[in-house]
């Protein structure tokens, strides 16, 4: 699984406008003492991976956003808990991240170490080639 910090840099070279965000580590900036930016293909897997992640009434003001896979993290595992899983992801992305567009979703039961391992294959508008971002969803309580 790929890192996506704050020191890695982007190599994308297109055309279009430029994605910026900050970094959510809170990394510090040494020479502008500011939190570091991340860019272009860095900055829209982390949104991916944030807006999967979230659940409904977690974002101040927009209670709407969220994805709500973690309801479904205590479900006994079954092959339409993974349509459901899927169905869910696919729709909160193709509803908030318009950056993107969904090619894929793919969710693996890792019975082993109890969690789900979920990809997300998309292309980003103005980027040539596909991406992937690779998340473990797991219980906590």
């Amino acid at each position: 699984m790929a890192l996506y910090d704050s020191q890695t840099h982007s190599k994308s070279t297109r055309n279009s406008r430029r994605f910026r965000d900050i970094d959510l580590d809170f990394g510090r900036n040494t020479t502008t003492n500011d939190v570091n930016i991340v860019e272009d293909v860095i900055a829209i897997k982390r949104a991916v991976k944030n807006l999967v992640q979230t659940n409904f009434y977690e974002r101040p003001f927009h209670p709407e956003i969220g994805c709500g896979v973690r309801g479904l993290l205590f479900e006994n595992f079954t092959p339409l808990t993974a349509v459901f899983m899927r169905k869910k992801i696919e729709e909160v992305l193709n509803n908030y991240e318009p950056r993107i567009s969904l090619t894929g979703v793919n969710v693996d039961d890792d019975q082993d170490r109890n969690r789900l391992v979920v990809d997300i294959h998309f292309r980003i508008i103005g980027v040539d080639g596909p991406q992937v971002v690779s998340t473990f969803l797991q219980r906590i309580r």
